[in-house]
């Protein structure tokens, strides 16, 4: 579960489905091919190659120019980083509690030392629903003044100064999630450790006057990306703090993946039985769309751009005649009005000139309903004949 996945996930906390499936490592990629309904959902191999060359390029120097850049972009009266002045840690190290552990070891002593640093590719953790996901951002700046900057890294081009909207938001909600993560291994730094003497304790205080400030997570990351379609890097700050307060919400909202678990039908299994090349699954998809319905989901348009299912929810949901299909607007103006069939009815059945119901929903659909009639009577070929419009 990676921090774009995260990000999704906090968008649409009440999708058991995918907190389930993301929370378990189900391929929900090759889970949607297997049940018929594949996704274009993802990055292209190209844009990936791409994305890893800029990196390569923007990094290429030990990251002292990532961090003038920095520098730069801050105004904030600071030194800049003189040759040789940023340190980059190795952070190697066995599995991924192992590379969280380093991690968190070297931010601590990076921020003791009072000096600029540079992490490349940290790895931190994030509980979700009860269940540990490790978040590897691009990079992760240490200031002399102790506090930490998240880098985020994107191939798409900056031109003069600004960037897709959409793409700009996007990193921004992934990066609200590092930062959340981020937030936790600096709330660990700088406390005392338990037990030990007077002379632990003196020793502790030396290390905390040595050290510059407490640690802190700041609020503000730094996007990187090409300048004007080339391969020269450009950055801006980004303030995330209301991606972060919508992110740290709707992740404490999540049903713990266990409670999901625990309410499912014995047995419940994602397993495609592939054969034994790994390639072709042999699972019959009746079996494996009764599984993937066990769970619930809660589907919207948005999901198309977020989730490798979200075709396959999309067609359950159209065949439902959920109104969630329609968007969540949609979904929140109809109130208790569920389903397509019943918002039809709603509108159609009622008496014209009928005195309001009570139900905001049901009078805004009648007098929808009627000014429709009305439009419909003022051209009488739409109204009847082999061009008739129908009301769905």
């Amino acid at each position: 579960m990676d921090a774009r996945a995260l990000a999704a996930l906090a968008a649409n906390p009440g999708c058991r489905r995918r907190a389930l499936l993301d929370g378990a490592g189900v391929d929900k990629g090759a889970l949607a091919q297997a049940l018929g309904a594949p996704s274009n959902f993802g990055q292209s191999q190209f844009a990936h190659q791409r994305g890893n060359s800029f990196e390569a390029r923007v990094k290429a120097d030990g990251g002292a120019d990532l961090v003038r850049l920095l520098h730069e972009r801050l105004r904030d009266g600071s030194e800049p980083p003189g040759p040789g002045a940023v340190a980059t840690p190795d952070l190697t190290a066995p599995g991924p509690q192992g590379r969280t552990a380093r991690t968190a070891l070297a931010l601590r002593e990076a921020t003791a030392a009072g000096g600029w640093a540079l992490l490349d590719h940290p790895m931190v953790s994030l509980d979700v629903a009860g269940s540990p996901a490790f978040l590897e951002p691009d990079a992760v700046v240490v200031h002399p003044d102790g506090s930490w900057t998240v880098i985020e890294i994107k191939s798409f081009p900056m031109v003069d100064g600004s960037a897709d909207p959409a793409k700009v938001g996007a990193a921004a909600r992934q990066s609200a999630v590092y930062t959340l993560a981020l937030e936790r291994v600096a709330s660990m730094i700088g406390e005392p450790e338990e037990g030990g003497g007077a002379a632990e304790a003196a020793e502790a205080a030396n290390r905390a006057d040595r050290a510059p400030a407490r640690a802190r997570v700041r609020h503000q990351v730094l996007l990187v990306c090409p300048k004007d379609f080339s391969n020269l890097p450009t950055a801006e700050l980004v303030d995330v703090r209301k991606q972060l307060a919508v992110t740290r919400r709707q992740l404490d909202r999540l049903t713990r993946i266990e409670e999901i678990a625990a309410a499912l039908p014995e047995g419940t299994t994602f397993d495609l039985r592939l054969t034994e090349d790994g390639r072709i699954p042999t699972r019959p998809v009746e079996e494996l769309t009764a599984a993937v319905d066990a769970v619930d989901a809660a589907y919207a348009p948005e999901c198309l751009s977020t989730c490798e299912l979200a075709a396959h929810c999309r067609t359950r949901s159209r065949a439902a005649g959920q109104v969630e299909a329609l968007g969540r607007g949609v979904r929140g103006e109809l109130g208790g009005l569920t389903t397509v069939d019943a918002v039809l009815t709603a509108a159609m059945n009622g008496p014209a000139g009928e005195a309001p119901t009570g139900d905001p929903a049901v009078d805004a659909l009648r007098r929808a309903a009627a000014l429709r009639a009305e439009a419909l009577a003022s051209r009488p070929e739409l109204a009847s004949g082999p061009e008739a419009v129908a009301c769905r």
